[in-house]
């Protein structure tokens, strides 16, 4: 993995920033926020969708860097317009005889005179059930991995539980729990967030 992150690979250096924010492997003293959120900018300034957002995470809770809201939110609106337009252009490839912005117009029918106002409808006014982004191949096979029992967690370790994740924990209380539900532990606020849509 760190040979890849040394050639610019953004999942590898995603992954290794992921390994760095929870100290895998090691002890809780072995955690380094700070060379993780260096990895996380390095991935997201390649196009790394999960690590603009796990670093707009981490600029809003102060973890790692020096808080700053206002710039986390800009961040995480950024990987949300980003992703935004990865499904565009995944439901454009899928079908592309289809128009995805095309203007229409509805009429207001709640005010006495019939006034039309152009709207964008949204992807699922057309039909379109917009698929997830895929999942990484090592990803697939760690979830598959464990779940079908020939990987063996040991006692009191868990695997994240984004479905599209697929890391274990190396140590127990290695991932942080959701603090809404209190039932589910994430790798990172990135996995939580897209679990959570």
């Amino acid at each position: 993995m760190a040979k890849a992150a040394m050639k610019s690979h953004a999942p590898a250096l995603y992954s290794l920033a992921v390994i760095q924010f929870n100290g895998s492997g090691g002890t809780k003293g072995d955690k380094d926020l700070r060379a993780g959120v260096a990895l996380c900018a390095r991935a997201s300034l390649l196009g790394h969708i999960d690590a603009l957002r796990e670093l707009g995470h981490c600029l809003q809770d102060g973890y790692g860097v020096r808080q700053n809201v206002a710039e986390g939110r800009r961040l995480l609106i950024q990987a949300n317009a980003r992703e935004l337009a990865f499904v565009l252009r995944a439901v454009a490839r899928s079908s592309p005889s289809a128009s995805l912005l095309t203007w229409r117009t509805l009429s207001n029918q709640s005010s006495s005179s019939s006034v039309s106002a152009a709207v964008c409808p949204l992807l699922s006014d057309y039909g379109y059930s917009v698929a997830v982004p895929e999942v990484q191949p090592a990803n697939w096979f760690l979830r598959e991995w464990f779940e079908s029992g020939r990987g063996v967690l040991r006692n009191g370790l868990r695997l994240c539980a984004h479905i599209g994740c697929g890391r274990p924990e190396t140590r127990p209380h290695e991932f942080r729990r959701c603090s809404v539900c209190g039932k589910v532990n994430y790798c990172s606020r990135g996995c939580q967030a897209l679990d959570w849509k």
